[in-house]
């Protein structure tokens, strides 16, 4: 399977979007979009009016990465919006999983769902075989640049051995320190999906061209052997 890269929006230069989407629409798989509440996370990010705008320049996929202590209050903006995934955090919504899944999926939206580093897995069982794109968060949820926590590669790899043994149909993608460090290591367990940040994609190069570029030749590099 081709691994894919999803670059983090939040980590672009939010002063010059349009020129950025332009270069990024390029070679992009998916646009990963954190949009937070400043409560779930101690932090605010890009909003819904922000996945509105960018869905008039862009046909790239839009993976609206929700970061809301009640993310019910936002799932119906976002399938109005015509969000493309719409992941939750299994923190979030226990006790309402099952409706705001069928919800999302009625809309004929993907569902993603998010796993803190020290949520389990097993926290999801129940509702896994519905998952489109599984993201695994290898940081702390709402700030850019952190340490990579290498105990999400268990994880990675549990995820990759469940959805063969079970047949799954769902996408592993991994959040947080996807950079030259780990692409070998996280490919190695299962990984196939990379959400790009600072480290990964947007700090390589001035140039957004070229910085992509530097990119897929660190992950070609990293994982020729693989």
């Amino acid at each position: 399977m081709k691994v894919k890269f999803a670059p983090s929006l939040m980590c672009m230069d939010l002063m010059n979007v349009q020129n950025q989407i332009g270069i990024l629409d390029q070679y992009a798989d998916y646009y990963h979009i954190d949009i937070m509440d400043g409560h779930f996370v101690k932090n605010l990010s890009l909003s819904l009016d922000f996945v509105k705008r960018l869905k008039l320049i862009t046909n790239i996929p839009l993976d609206c990465h929700l970061m809301a202590s009640n993310p019910e209050m936002y799932v119906d903006q976002l399938i109005e919006i015509g969000a493309d995934f719409i992941s939750l955090h299994a923190e979030t919504i226990s006790g309402q999983a099952f409706r705001l899944i069928e919800r999302i999926k009625q809309a004929d939206i993907k569902f993603g769902v998010v796993l803190n580093p020290e949520t389990d897995l097993h926290a999801i069982s129940s509702y896994l075989h519905l998952v489109d794109i599984l993201t695994i968060m290898s940081v702390d949820p709402g700030f850019a640049g952190q340490k990579f926590i290498v105990e999400s590669i268990d994880k990675v790899r549990l995820a990759s051995s469940l959805k063969a043994d079970k047949q799954y149909s769902y996408e592993i993608a991994v959040d947080g320190g996807c950079n030259k460090k780990t692409y070998k290591i996280l490919r190695q367990a299962g990984a196939e999906c990379f959400i790009v940040g600072s480290s990964g994609l947007f700090g390589l190069h001035e140039n957004l061209n070229l910085a992509y570029e530097l990119m897929l030749r660190e992950y070609e590099q990293e994982t020729a052997c693989i």
